[in-house]
């Protein structure tokens, strides 16, 4: 279910669903991270609380300090070093009257004083009491001390008694962390002995990192919002433009796209722009080709099934022997001139196929072409005595980015060409050579009667072809074909007449790799 809906969605709705579920789970953990960061620094505080309370606890019993106010002051007196980092220490009878407190010794400074007799010591401590009642004879400290007996009241009634029990108190500014415990001597309760510390620097660290939390949630929320502005700006909106073209390719639309501007950037997307475009061209080319051949094929068709439909209504009304067998010639070389356009369509059908498997890569020409010519020079001298004669500039490389068995095919469909124009006991001249703009020329002449037509170029077209005397004979596919493996070896073709006898030239020239 997940799947089908993350596929349905677009490629930057994608990108934000998943950043969110991502951005999700990584807030749940950090959401029970900060949850857990508060209670591990209390538990922190609260095991230095409960150490220090059994502590002090162990040397009440070893001492054997009565749980009185003026025992207790005393103690506090000579184990004061015990309590210098707590703010506050506080002792209850189980009255949970106040025996002790820290807070008033803390009121007279010389109350630490290591010079302090035990006579000056008594007489402090009645002093600082009464000081004490004084000074702190307030609401806010009768609050407090009503806070902590009611907290006393409900630890002495709860689960947690005979346990330590560490609370924490949050008010403006201010954190308070506050662990009882009570003391039992020879098993019965003789009081409780109340910690209570200043702990702003819990809130002050785990504020650090929420505030932490919330500005690297920011960052990454701006970060994942500029990236998916870059996202559907320069990559989301450029393959919605090449989807637009392609449907209007599709489509036959006349409307205008802007893959042009596409084309012009440098990337990857560039790259693919002008690779569509080109392949967009190149189809269309093909299928213009095709549809422009089909024509021409049905038109070529078209002639002979007139004169085979001509000459059987005429088969059937003479009755003249020599009649018949005129009209019979005829309609056999109507079948077989329909027949060879047939063939010659179905090869030059199968030959793009084979073309568009095919693979360039670098050959050398020359000796392919010389051993086209030494075949039909084995066939040829012998059959007609035609002679083909090849020569070379003396290189002994020419390579060019090409397909071997095309070229072989290209000079053999120029040799057929060349030799059904030549008489017997002619010759053919087939050179390769180099020029100084890095071109391959390839040169077959013949000692024919030449080209008729001004317009040289006519001879390259389809089905064109200027034989009266040898009419149906071909399909006038061979040239044409030749022209077009020329030109997929981004080569060029001319055809022109001899100038120093009579005779046609055809020449290639192929860019030199």
């Amino acid at each position: 279910m997940f799947s089908k809906y993350l596929k349905s969605l677009s490629i930057l709705n994608k990108f934000l669903f998943i950043n969110f579920i991502i951005f999700t789970i990584i807030g749940l953990f950090t959401i029970i991270y900060l949850n857990n960061v508060q209670p591990n620094l209390i538990k922190k505080k609260s095991i230095n609380h409960i150490n220090t309370i059994d502590n002090t606890i162990d040397t009440l019993i070893r001492l054997d300090v009565k749980f009185l106010a003026n025992d207790i002051r005393k103690f506090l007196f000579s184990t004061r070093f015990i309590f210098q980092n707590l703010d506050r220490v506080i002792f209850f009878n189980n009255d949970l009257n106040i025996i002790g407190d820290t807070d008033t010794l803390d009121l007279d400074p010389r109350s630490f004083s290591t010079r302090l007799n035990e006579i000056e010591f008594e007489s402090l401590n009645e002093k600082k009491l009464d000081q004490n009642t004084e000074n702190k004879n307030t609401d806010i400290n009768k609050n407090k001390i009503r806070s902590f007996e009611n907290i006393l009241k409900r630890y002495s009634n709860s689960n947690d008694y005979g346990s330590p029990y560490t609370f924490a108190e949050e008010g403006f500014n201010q954190f308070k962390l506050t662990t009882i415990k009570n003391v039992i001597k020879d098993g019965s309760n003789i009081g409780y002995i109340v910690i209570s510390e200043n702990a702003n620097d819990i809130k002050i660290a785990t504020d650090e990192r929420k505030a932490f939390v919330i500005r690297t949630a920011i960052a990454v929320g701006f970060v994942i919002l500029i990236f998916s502005f870059v996202l559907s700006r320069y990559f989301i909106k450029p393959i919605q433009n090449l989807v637009s073209y392609t449907k209007v390719i599709k489509e036959k639309n006349q409307t205008k796209t802007n893959i042009e501007n596409l084309k012009n950037r440098n990337d990857e997307l560039g790259l693919l722009s002008n690779s569509l475009d080109d392949m967009t061209n190149e189809l269309q080319k093909r299928v213009a080709n095709a549809e422009n051949f089909s024509t021409d094929l049905v038109h070529e068709i078209r002639n002979p099934l007139a004169s085979l439909k001509s000459a059987s209504e005429i088969l059937q009304d003479t009755n003249s022997s020599d009649q018949r067998m005129k009209l019979l010639n005829i309609l056999s070389h109507d079948v077989q001139r329909i027949e060879r356009l047939i063939t010659d369509y179905s090869q030059m059908l199968k030959d793009e196929v084979a073309l568009s498997k095919e693979k360039m890569k670098k050959i050398n020409i020359e000796p392919i072409i010389q051993s086209v010519v030494d075949d039909y020079n084995n066939i040829y001298n012998l059959k007609e005595n035609i002679k083909i004669e090849y020569d070379n500039d003396g290189k002994h490389e020419y390579p060019i980015n090409g397909i071997e068995n095309r070229i072989e095919q290209i000079i053999a469909n120029l040799l057929d060409n060349s030799i059904s124009f030549s008489k017997k006991g002619g010759n053919i001249f087939v050179n390769i050579s180099n020029d100084s703009n890095k071109k391959i020329i390839v040169k077959i002449a013949d000692e024919g009667q030449g080209f008729k037509e001004k317009e040289t170029s006519k001879i390259f077209k389809r089905f064109y072809s200027n034989r009266p005397d040898k009419f149906g004979e071909h399909s006038g596919l061979g040239l044409n074909i030749v022209k077009n493996l020329v030109e997929l070896h981004d080569g060029e073709i001319v055809a022109s007449n001899r100038f120093d006898i009579e005779g046609a030239m055809i020449e290639i020239r192929f860019p030199r790799v």
